[in-house]
C-alpha cells in the first residue's frame, strides 16, 4: 500500500497486488484497450507502469516466502479473505484519489462505471497472477517431495540388502577375529610358557624378602596378562591363576613388615624402606578399569598399628589380678622408648605425609584406651589394682615422665585424643577402691577393737606410759589407718580424698558406737558376776585415756578447707563414748556409797562425823587411780564423782529421816552441813577438783535455811535460795523445812508461797542442775554430762 498523489500531466497510479503478469490473450474480450499493466483509461504513463512492477514483484516475494512450506496451504483461505479486506479498502481510497485529480484537472467527464470496472480488473488480474505463481511454486514442490520419497525407499531397499549381505559374513568376521586372537598368542607364547617359572621366581624372591624385586616381577606378569587379555576380548588365560595368590602373599609380606616397623627400623631399616617403597608405588599406580585397586599404604598404615598394639597390648599381656601395678609401670617405661624410636629411626624409613611419630603416639593412645576398657569390663579390680590405675592415668600417663615429655615433640601429643578413663570409668575406679578399702578398713578396726577387749579380763593392770598414765596403743592404731587411707589419696585427686574421708569418718564413728557397745557388755558381765575383771575399774579409767587420744587427734583427720557433716556426728559420738564412761564409773562408785548414805542424816550423824569420814575415805579409794586418767577427762571425772557424792547427800537429806526436837538439833544439823561441805571441799582439793568446779558449797545454803532462828523469815530464805537454785522445787522446800521440825502449816504456806512469787529465775550460764536429779520421794541415778559448775 502506498500514499496517492496528485499528478500534474497524469493520475496516481493504483498499486497492484503481487504476482507476475498474466499473458494479454488470457484477457477477457470485454475489457476494454488499456495499455499494459494499467488500471484506467487513458494515454500510458511511464510512472504507473513503474509501480505496477514493482508492485507485481512485492507480491511475488510475499507469496513464494509465505507458500514456501506445504503446510502453509491450509491456511490459504485466510490470507484470501484478509486480502480481499485490504483490496477493498484501496479500491475505495484510489477511487477518492482519482475523482479528486480529475476534478482539479477538468476530466469530470469520465464515467463513474467506467473507473469502478477499470480498477476492479486491473486488482484481480494482479492477484490472480500472484496465486497462479504459487500454485505452480507448490506444484514444483510436490515433485521434489515425490522425488525424494522415492530415492528414500530406494535406499532403505539397499540398506536391507548390505544386511542380509553382512550376516552372510558374520562368520567370516569370527574367523578373522580368532585368527588376530591366535596371532596375538603365538607373538607372546614364549612369554606365555615362562610365566610358571616367573611366579615361582617371584614367590621365591617374597619368601626371601626381597621385597622391591619381588614387586618388579609381579608387576611384568601383570603387564603379561593384561597384554594377553586384549586380544582375547578381557578373557584370562589359566596360565595367570597363580597371580592373585602371589600378589595377595606379597601383600602380606609388606604388612609383615609393617606390623614388626619398630624392631625392622632398629635391625634391618633396609627391609623396612623396601616395603614402604612397594606400598606407595601401588599406591599411586593406577590398575585396568575391571581390575580393583590395591590400597597398599592404607594396609601398610594398619598392620604398622595392628603390630604396634600387638606388641604392647596383645590379649596375652593384659595383667592378671594384683599385676596392674607392674603392668603399668613396664609400660610407663615402654611407650616413651617406642616413640623415641619412631622419631629417630622409624620416621626417616617413611614418607613424611605418613606422620609416624604422631601415628605412634595415637595408635599406642588407642591401643592403651582399649586394653583398659578391657579390664574396667573384666574382672573386679581390687584397691591396690584400682588406685594404681586411677593415679597412673591421671598423673603418671600425661606427665613429664610419659606422654608430657617436652623431648618428645609436639607431634606426641595425646592431650586433644579422648581421656584413658571416661568419667564413667573414674566414676567406677573411685567407687571400686573405696568400697574395698572400708571392707579392709572395718576388718582391721574390728581387729584392734578385739584386741583391746581381750585385754580387758587379763589379770594384769592396763600398760602405762612414762608419765604414769594409762596407755594403750588402740587409738593410734586407729587414727593410723584411717589418716593413711585419707593421706594416700591426694596422690590421686580431691574426688577420691573426699569419698575416702567421708567413708573414714563414718567408719570411726561405727568404731566409737562398737566400742561403747563392747564397754556396756563388759560391765554387765561384770556386774553380774559372769566374766569378773580382776581390773575393772582401772579398765574404765583406761578407755578414759582411749577417748582423750581419739578426740585429740581426730582431728587430723580434717581436711583443709572442708566442713564435714561426718566429723561432726564423730565428735558427737565421742562425746556419747565419754558420756558412757562416765557413767560406768559412777555408777561403781554409788554401789560403794549408797549403803554409807543410808544412815545419814541421822542422830548419830548429828553427834558425830563418823559417817560422812567413811564416805571420804571410800570415795578417796575409789578415786586414788583417777590420775593415771589425763586431762581434762581427769576433771570431768572428779567433777562428776563430787557431784555424785553431793548428790547422794542431798538424796539422803530429802528422806524425811529425821526431823530436829529442838534449836540445839537445828544448830548441830547447820553445824554438821558446814562441817561435811568442808570435809568434801579439802577431800576433792586433795584429788586435784578445783574449788569452783566442786558442788559442795550447796551444803552451806541449805544450812543457812536451817541455821535461821526466826520461822518467819522463811520465805525470804527460801527466795535466796531458789535465786541461786532454780531447780528447787517444793517438794525439796517441803523436805528440808520438815527437817527443821519447828514450821507451823501458815508458815511452811508463807514459804512455799515465794517460791511462787514472781517468775521463775533463770540458771546462770554454765551452771548445771542439781535439785533436778533428786526427786522426793524417790531417788535416781545420776546422769554423766558435761561438767559446770552447780547452781
Amino acid at each position: 500500500m502506498f500514499q496517492i498523489q496528485p499528478l500534474t500531466p497524469t493520475p496516481t497510479s493504483a498499486p497492484a497486488p503481487p504476482g507476475p503478469a498474466m499473458d494479454p490473450a488470457a484477457k477477457d474480450e470485454t475489457e476494454p484497450a488499456l495499455s499494459p499493466g494499467s488500471s484506467c483509461p487513458g494515454p500510458e504513463w511511464p510512472e504507473q507502469e513503474r509501480a505496477e512492477r514493482l508492485a507485481r514483484g512485492a507480491a511475488l516475494k510475499w507469496a513464494s516466502g509465505v507458500f514456501y512450506q506445504p503446510e502453509q496451504l491450509a491456511r490459504l483461505s485466510q490470507y484470501r479473505g484478509r486480502e480481499v479486506q485490504r483490496t477493498s479498502s484501496l479500491e475505495a481510497r484510489i477511487k477518492v484519489g482519482i475523482r479528486q485529480g480529475l476534478q482539479c484537472w477538468g476530466w469530470a467527464a469520465v464515467s463513474q462505471a467506467s473507473l469502478d470496472a477499470s480498477l476492479l480488473q486491473s486488482v484481480v488480474q494482479s492477484y490472480l497472477e500472484g496465486v497462479h505463481t504459487g500454485v505452480w511454486q507448490l506444484a514444483r514442490a510436490l515433485e521434489a517431495v515425490q522425488g525424494a520419497r522415492e530415492a528414500l525407499s530406494q535406499a532403505r531397499s539397499l540398506l536391507g540388502g548390505m544386511a542380509e549381505a553382512a550376516q552372510t559374513l558374520e562368520p567370516l568376521r569370527e574367523q578373522v577375529g580368532r585368527h588376530k586372537q591366535l596371532q596375538a598368542l603365538s607373538q607372546l607364547l614364549p612369554r606365555l610358557q615362562a610365566v610358571p617359572a616367573a611366579v615361582a621366581h617371584t614367590q621365591t624372591l617374597i619368601d626371601a624378602q626381597r621385597f622391591l624385586e619381588a614387586y618388579v616381577s609381579l608387576r611384568e606378569l601383570e603387564q603379561l596378562r593384561e597384554d594377553a587379555r586384549v586380544p582375547l576380548g578381557g578373557l584370562e588365560l589359566p596360565v595367570f591363576e597363580g597371580l592373585g595368590p602371589l600378589t595377595e602373599a606379597l601383600g602380606w609380606a609388606v604388612e609383615v613388615a609393617a606390623g614388626a616397623a619398630g624392631q625392622l627400623a632398629r635391625e634391618d631399616p633396609a627391609l623396612l624402606v623396601a616395603a614402604v617403597r612397594v606400598a606407595e608405588v601401588e599406591a599411586g599406580r593406577t590398575g585396568p578399569l575391571r581390575q580393583p585397586s590395591r590400597d597398599w599404604r592404607q594396609r601398610f598404615l594398619r598392620a604398622l598399628q595392628e603390630g604396634l598394639e600387638r606388641v604392647h597390648f596383645g590379649t596375652s599381656l593384659l595383667p592378671g589380678p594384683g599385676a596392674l601395678a607392674e603392668w603399668l609401670e613396664t609400660l610407663r617405661v615402654a611407650l616413651p622408648a617406642e616413640l623415641a624410636t619412631a622419631e629417630a629411626l622409624v620416621a626417616p624409613c617413611c614418607p613424611p605425609n605418613y606422620k609416624v611419630v604422631q601415628l605412634w603416639a595415637h595408635t599406642l593412645h588407642g591401643g592403651l584406651r582399649r586394653s583398659l576398657q578391657q579390664l574396667l569390663t573384666g574382672h573386679e579390680l581390687g584397691a591396690a589394682d584400682a588406685f594404681a590405675l586411677l593415679h597412673w592415668a591421671q598423673h603418671v600417663y600425661l606427665g613429664p615422665e610419659m606422654m608430657g615429655g617436652l623431648e618428645l615433640g609436639p607431634d606426641a601429643d595425646v592431650s586433644q585424643l579422648e581421656p584413658l578413663l571416661t568419667l564413667e570409668n573414674v566414676e567406677q575406679l573411685e567407687a571400686t577402691f573405696v568400697a574395698k578399702v572400708q571392707a579392709s578398713v572395718v576388718q582391721w578396726l574390728q581387729k584392734a577393737l578385739d584386741g583391746e577387749v581381750a585385754e580387758w579380763g587379763l589379770e594384769k593392770e592396763p600398760d602405762t606410759d612414762p608419765s604414769g598414765f594409762y596407755h594403750s596403743p588402740m587409738p593410734a592404731i586407729v587414727l593410723q589407718i584411717l589418716d593413711e587411707n585419707i593421706r594416700v589419696t591426694s596422690l590421686v585427686g580431691e574426688s577420691l580424698q573426699r569419698r575416702v574421708h567421708g567413708m573414714a569418718l563414718s567408719e570411726l564413728g561405727a568404731f566409737l558406737r562398737s566400742f561403747s557397745d563392747s564397754l556396756i557388755r563388759f560391765s554387765r558381765n561384770h556386774l553380774r558376776g559372769e566374766a569378773i575383771a580382776p581390773h575393772y575399774m582401772s579398765y574404765l579409767l583406761a578407755t578414759l585415756n582411749h577417748h582423750t587420744a581419739l578426740r585429740s587427734s581426730v582431728s587430723v583427720l580434717q581436711l583443709d578447707g572442708m566442713a564435714s557433716v561426718a566429723l561432726a556426728r564423730v565428735e558427737a559420738a565421742l562425746d556419747e563414748l565419754q558420756r558412757r564412761i562416765c557413767r560406768l564409773v559412777l555408777e561403781a562408785l554409788l554401789a560403794e556409797l549408797q549403803p554409807l548414805f543410808a544412815g545419814l542424816p541421822s542422830r548419830r550423824w548429828l553427834s558425830s562425823p563418823e559417817l560422812l569420814d567413811r564416805v571420804c575415805e571410800r570415795t578417796a579409794s575409789f578415786c586414788r587411780d583417777f590420775w593415771r586418767v589425763r586431762s581434762p577427762a581427769v576433771q570431768l571425772l572428779l567433777a562428776e564423782a563430787e557431784r555424785t557424792v553431793v548428790l547422794q547427800y542431798l538424796r539422803a537429806l530429802m528422806q524425811r529421816r529425821l526431823v530436829c526436837r529442838g534449836a540445839d538439833e537445828r544448830t548441830q544439823a547447820a553445824e554438821r552441813l558446814r562441817h561435811d561441805a568442808s570435809q568434801l571441799r579439802e577431800l576433792f582439793l586433795g584429788l586435784g577438783l578445783e574449788e569452783s568446779e566442786q558442788c559442795a558449797p550447796v551444803l552451806l545454803a541449805l544450812r543457812e535455811l536451817l541455821n535461821l532462828d526466826d520461822p518467819t523469815l522463811l520465805g525470804l530464805e527460801v527466795a535466796s535460795l531458789r535465786r541461786r537454785f532454780p531447780d528447787l522445787s517444793e517438794d525439796h522446800v517441803s523436805a528440808l523445812l520438815d527437817l527443821r521440825g519447828d514450821v507451823s502449816r501458815e508458815q511452811r504456806l508463807a514459804a512455799l508461797s515465794s517460791l511462787q512469787d514472781g517468775p521463775p529465775p533463770s540458771p546462770a550460764a554454765g551452771r548445771r542442775a542439781l535439785f533436778s536429779l533428786v526427786p522426793a520421794p524417790a531417788p535416781a541415778l545420776s546422769s554423766c554430762l558435761p561438767s559446770g559448775s552447780c547452781a
